[in-house]
């Protein structure tokens, strides 16, 4: 499976543990976590964790998460990937997230641009899912932009410190 891909502006490279301090900054920002299934991280330490267990995913073929780096400043401003792969169905779930400081400047649409190029055209996959938080006004636009369905309500789907969270759930089919 591929661990890079590039854009007119980033390079999205498979995450690997040095990207932790960088990773952790956006991580621990309230503001970027606040919509995400994992709360604030606190420390380095929960970054490497999390870079080793998306890698353990990855070995298994079961996801691939990248880090989202801005081609002229070689700077980490996100990550994104597809959270779970369903080659079977022909099918994957995507995730994202940018640092605050680089919000509505473009580069979450381009990352998933590039995702839905490679997860249609090279892996085959017809059907591509983003599961958002209701009240994600953000995320919820940038997949309208990109041209995502809303397909319903998944209630109480997720467990987010100890309380259950509904999620949207949006898709592009190939077709599409």
């Amino acid at each position: 499976m591929i661990t890079e891909l590039h854009t007119e502006r980033l390079h999205l490279r498979k995450m690997k543990v040095s990207d932790s301090s960088s990773l952790f900054k956006i991580w621990s920002d309230p503001a970027v976590t606040k919509f995400m299934n994992v709360s604030c991280f606190t420390n380095e330490n929960q970054a490497k964790a999390m870079i080793n267990l998306l890698d353990n995913l990855y070995q298994e073929g079961k996801a691939i998460r990248f880090s989202i780096i801005k081609t002229e400043s070689n700077e980490i401003i996100g990550s994104c990937g597809y959270n779970s792969l369903d080659f079977e169905n022909a099918k994957a779930e995507i995730g994202y997230d940018i640092a605050k400081s680089f919000w509505g400047r473009g580069y979450a649409s381009e990352a998933i641009r590039s995702l839905l190029d490679y997860a249609f055209s090279t892996l085959n996959l017809n059907r591509i899912e983003a599961k958002v938080e209701p009240g994600n006004a953000n995320s919820i636009k940038l997949l309208q932009k990109l041209d995502f369905t809303f397909e319903g309500s998944l209630r109480q789907c997720e467990r987010v410190d100890g309380t259950f969270k509904d999620l949207s759930i949006y898709s592009r089919l190939r077709s599409d």
